[in-house]
């Protein structure tokens, strides 16, 4: 009987709530995890991957261009009124007159099939380039597009992880403030603490509970910003990890952004960008080059007063002809050159974008570097104040105990306390946000998953 309640027990406990919801908890996504899943199911990563894509048949279809082309062609035609042309008579005996004549017949029908082959045109080989460049171009898209997703995302949960260590600090305090309460409210009735004692820390607490539910309103936004960045529907339940990642970016006295640049995607992207504008210059240029063609032509014709063309004893005429044609631009009213000069001054603005890059990346890194220098000095302070905060609170609580200090002072020292415990948490996410954008400077977000 005994094992039978005891079965009865585990069945029961296994449709429990605490056990379903335990069942049912998302297991919690670290950093690596978090970003792995947004560069999978980002929007803005699809669609850059589908512009790469795109690019892969936009070089088929230049080559295409320089494949046999071949077309065929039908056509029926009926007249129901034949054309009248007026002959001289004196091809019939009549000299001095005129002979109306009609020519050719009610039914014409022709099939055939055209060859046409590119044996030379310069600016379909440039254009071959430029279309390979593109690809490039859109590799390097979706490299950048990637990039600000890892970036949006380490963010978003850094800070997660900043709202969730300020709820610890919270519930520390309000835990000490409800002990306070409940030693203040028996000094109360043994006529030892005033009314106002009593109150006022009733308001400490109170207000920690405000901050709480203005925090839990901060950290659900924060968790659904989380989850658009990561590309994961709204109402879906998901967990972060307890453990603070560990970027572990050493601070560096100098770096000078031409050691880094070749690394950064932006910087790669626009050198892609100058060389397409380049090559459009070649490819305009190409247009002053003759161009030559092959071409083939197949036919046969048959004409008839009855619509009988499926009689295999009427004929048709076949036709055959083959030839080269050369193309020569000779004068285009200038208008080639002006393009030219056109495309060579998007080739100047780009070399400006260019150096823009380097200058803000060289500026990039200096001030990350120097974020976190300051950000590591004052974690470190911040740290060393906490301490001593922690100390000051200990100490003039067991004097309150003891009453040589007033309630005020032990107040003061706990409000000062969770001051100090706020600022470090404030500091270590400037410290993490000084890292993740020093890597960004440095264009090595992508450690992040490695």
């Amino acid at each position: 009987m005994k094992k039978r309640f005891l079965a009865l027990g585990v069945v029961l406990s296994l449709f429990s709530p605490a056990f379903a919801q335990s069942q049912n908890a998302p297991a919690p996504l670290t950093l690596q995890e978090s970003v792995k899943y947004a560069l999978e199911n980002n929007e803005a990563v699809k669609k850059a991957y589908l512009d790469e894509k795109s690019a892969e048949y936009k070089v088929k279809e230049v080559k295409g261009s320089g494949l046999p082309q071949l077309n065929g062609t039908g056509t029926l035609t009926m007249n129901p009124a034949l054309p009248t042309q007026l002959l001289p008579g004196e091809l019939a005996g009549q000299p001095g007159t005129l002979i109306p004549v009609q020519f050719g017949t009610k039914y014409v029908a022709s099939a055939g099939v055209s060859l046409q082959q590119l044996l030379f045109n310069k600016s379909f080989f440039v254009g071959l380039e430029a279309a390979k460049t593109t690809k490039d171009l859109y590799r390097l898209r979706t490299q950048m597009s990637e990039e600000e997703v890892i970036y949006n995302v380490s963010s978003a949960y850094m800070q997660l992880l900043q709202t969730r260590e300020q709820f610890n600090t919270i519930d520390a305090n309000f835990k000490r403030l409800e002990q306070l309460e409940k030693i203040v409210n028996l000094q109360y009735r043994n006529d030892i603490a005033t009314k106002v004692q009593l109150n006022r820390v009733t308001v400490n607490k109170t207000n920690l509970e405000n901050t709480r539910q203005t925090l839990q309103a901060a950290y659900d936004q924060q968790l659904n910003a989380l989850k658009f960045f990561m590309g994961m529907p709204v109402d879906q339940e998901v967990a972060i990890s307890e453990t603070a990642p560990n970027l572990n970016v050493p601070v560096l006295a100098q770096d000078d952004a031409s050691n880094v640049l070749y690394n950064r995607s932006d910087y790669q992207l626009l050198n892609k960008q100058r060389q397409l504008q380049s090559l459009n210059v070649k490819n305009i240029q190409a247009r002053y080059y003759p161009s030559l063609s092959g071409f083939g032509n197949v036919g046969s014709s048959a004409q008839r007063n009855e619509f009988n063309f499926l009689d295999t004893k009427q004929p048709w005429f076949n036709t055959v002809a083959i030839g080269l044609q050369l193309n020569v631009p000779i004068f285009d009213g200038f208008q080639r050159r002006h393009q030219i000069k056109q495309a060579k001054i998007e080739v100047e603005k780009t070399e400006q974008d260019i150096r823009q890059v380097t200058n803000a990346t060289n500026m990039s890194l200096k001030n990350a570097a120097t974020q976190m220098q300051s950000s590591l000095n004052a974690v470190q302070a911040q740290e060393r104040n906490v301490t001593l905060a922690q100390e000051v609170y200990r100490n003039t609580n067991e004097l309150y105990k003891e009453g040589l200090s007033p309630l005020t002072d032990l107040l003061d020292t706990e409000v000062s306390l969770r001051e100090a415990q706020t600022n470090l948490n404030n500091e270590r996410l400037k410290y993490q946000l000084a890292q993740l954008t020093y890597l960004q400077a440095k264009g090595e977000l992508k450690s992040l998953i490695q």
